[in-house]
């Protein structure tokens, strides 16, 4: 059974930074693309930033420049740093993975989320 564990959500004041971490767990092929994803009250769940397993990386607009994503391909792990943290990225962040778990069967897995709090 395939679980992504995150880790790294908080409170923090505007201007500071986090770093989030997701850690893939289970049998499996291999994982393709990770991402990070975020959903604030009342909102729909957008992306915020992914990677795929060579590296090539994706944001959105509202945190280009400010975030970094990055991955451990032999610790099945994928982070987001944080930096210049604004109270509109106040939200539950998920991890997502593709994931390979026989040769004929990728999946879509998702974290159960973390929480981040900016306070102004």
């Amino acid at each position: 059974q395939v679980q992504l564990v995150e880790s790294g959500g908080g409170l923090v004041q505007a201007g500071g930074s986090l770093r989030l971490s997701c850690a893939a767990s289970g049998r499996k092929f291999s994982i393709n693309a990770m991402g990070w994803y975020r959903q604030a009250p009342g909102k729909q769940r957008e992306l915020v930033a992914t990677v795929t397993s060579r590296g090539s990386t994706n944001y959105a607009d509202s945190v280009k420049g400010r975030f970094t994503i990055s991955r451990d391909n032999a610790k099945n792990t994928v982070y987001l740093q944080m930096n210049s943290l604004k109270p509109e990225d106040t939200a539950v962040y998920y991890c997502n993975a593709d994931i390979r778990i026989t040769i004929a069967t990728m999946n879509t897995y998702w974290g159960q989320g973390t929480q981040v709090t900016v306070s102004s």
